[in-house]
């Protein structure tokens, strides 16, 4: 057997590599993940991007921003040809480039880097999944490589622009792009205005990034939205409605145990920046800043904060505690290559174990997180074409029923409004004016978890009858649109009893 004669960068790297590659990876489960399939089928099948809602009955022809419908193309075809294992893969590529290039920026050993690289991957793993936004972290963690390496080779920041276009096109993060620049070149006059750095110095660097910003802005109104795009990452992140409604938009909660990661992340990185032999240059501690607190603010974040603080990280704890090579482990010039050979192969292994146990999984995962079954006895009955679905079945519902039903609201909460996704959490919640809600929408089925408060206030009503139910989902017709009768749950009617068993609840009797 041929001993493999791999250096020790090349050794971490490729033990990274195929860790990440393992990490990362994620059953395709994601609630977005749906309607973006059921978006790529529309565009493929139909040779256009979708401008208004074909998917809702409440937003149905109304204004849409695809502004993910490369990345919801891309999602198709490897669906199509691949299935969930394909879309599972990319995604874990996609994730893993981004942390490969992050690795490549980090300063000193090739361990400590490897390590630093291994724990911001840790600290975002909230954030993973098969989703549109793993291109967005890919793409601006090569757009923080293309600037720091382009200090000193500036041919490469050349490409800036046309990646930014294909950035653009992916997600609406692209924003981040010309933030970051911006943060950076802010940073840059800060070092001038303290004496840090020489204007002779500055000046070229401020007027290449300049260019790349208005650049990049200018390019923003080739996609299909046009220049609407401009306004809807603003119009994102004043939403009120998608930050008291979506988890990955609220703060980070270091009482829940997968944010410990982030939370040892940010100690450790408060010791490096204590430990560094030099002040933090501030074109660097800028834009960590401004990441930090984003991070604080939503957890989508976080990964975008690992690219910032990994690198400053490592240059100021690698120095103090870094091994040399009197002490390796494995110090005969035989041995080590063969060693390190090894533990590459073997961790390759595990990447290709680890996606083969998530493939064969998909379907129990699928499963455990959406109503399959309930969708199913979708399928068969005729309930009217309108579903009132749970917000997180909303895009499964999408995917598996549509055109046959259109739903009440979905993960696209950027189309919603607030307004809207207010009025489904009054019904969910059973808050004043839930009854109305179902009224002014006429809403005949509801598809929602069984313990959902609207579930069981549903099943003691006569006029809603039991479609289908298990331990998961309850699927419930309206028989008749009385408000009247729909009121008068004092009677325990035989069709009230029966939804009440079935739902697992007594019946009160409310005469006494």
């Amino acid at each position: 057997m041929k001993i493999l004669e791999l250096s020790r960068a090349r050794a971490f790297a490729g033990i990274l590599l195929f860790g990440l590659l393992a990490m990362t990876a994620r059953n395709a489960v994601d609630p977005d993940l749906w309607w973006h399939l059921r978006t790529g089928q529309w565009i493929v099948e139909t040779g256009r991007i979708p401008h208004s809602d074909p998917f809702s009955f409440t937003r149905l022809g109304q204004p849409w921003v695809s502004h993910e419908w490369l990345s919801e193309v891309v999602f198709y075809e490897t669906w199509k040809h691949a299935g969930a294992s394909g879309l599972m893969v990319v995604s874990a590529i996609v994730t893993t480039a981004g942390f490969m290039l992050l690795y490549l920026r980090c300063p000193g050993n090739p361990h400590w880097a490897a390590a630093a690289t291994a724990m911001g991957a840790l600290a975002s793993a909230p954030a993973w999944g098969v989703r549109p936004q793993m291109f967005t972290f890919a793409l601006a963690s090569l757009l923080l490589w293309l600037l720091e390496r382009g200090q000193e080779r500036p041919w490469l920041l050349v490409s800036i622009p046309p990646m930014f276009l294909l950035w653009l096109n992916l997600h609406a993060g692209f924003a981040l792009g010309p933030a970051l620049m911006l943060a950076y070149g802010f940073g840059l006059l800060v070092e001038v205005a303290i004496g840090d750095t020489r204007w002779r110095e500055a000046w070229l660097i401020l007027g290449r990034l300049l260019v790349l910003v208005l650049a990049c802005v200018a390019l923003v109104p080739l996609n299909p939205s046009g220049v609407q795009l401009y306004r809807y990452p603003f119009d994102t992140l004043r939403s009120t409605g998608m930050r008291s409604f979506i988890v990955e938009w609220f703060s980070t909660n270091f009482h829940e145990l997968r944010f410990i990661p982030f939370l040892i992340l940010l100690l450790l990185l408060l010791a490096a920046l204590a430990h560094m032999r030099a002040p933090l240059q501030a074109r660097r501690l800028v834009p960590l800043v401004l990441t930090t607190l984003l991070a604080l603010d939503a957890v989508r974040h976080i990964p975008i904060f690992v690219l910032l603080a990994i690198p400053v990280l490592v240059a100021g704890l690698a120095g103090p505690l870094s091994v040399t090579g009197e002490h390796d482990l494995f110090p005969a010039a035989r041995v080590r290559p063969m060693f390190n050979g090894l533990a590459v192969v073997l961790m390759a292994g595990f990447a290709l174990v680890r996606w083969g146990g998530l493939a064969r999984g998909q379907g129990a995962a699928e499963a455990q997180q959406f109503p399959v079954k309930a969708v199913e006895a979708l399928r068969s009955r005729d309930l009217g074409g309108q579903i009132f679905a749970y917000y997180d079945w909303g895009g499964y519902t999408i995917y598996r029923l549509y055109p046959q039903y259109r739903v009440f609201v979905d993960g696209r909460a950027d189309l919603y409004g607030d307004d809207l996704l207010q009025q489904f959490q009054t019904a969910v919640q059973l808050r004043t004016g839930w009854r109305d809600v179902l009224e002014r929408w006429n809403v005949r089925a509801v598809l929602l978890p069984r313990y959902c408060a609207l579930v069981q206030a549903l099943v003691l009503d006569p006029n809603w009858r039991w479609e289908y139910g298990d331990s998961q989902a309850v699927l419930l017709f309206r028989q008749s649109a009385s408000r009247e009768n729909a009121g008068d749950s004092t009677n325990p009617s035989p069709a009230r009893e029966k939804n009440a068993k079935m739902v697992g609840e007594p019946v009160p009797n409310l005469r006494h």
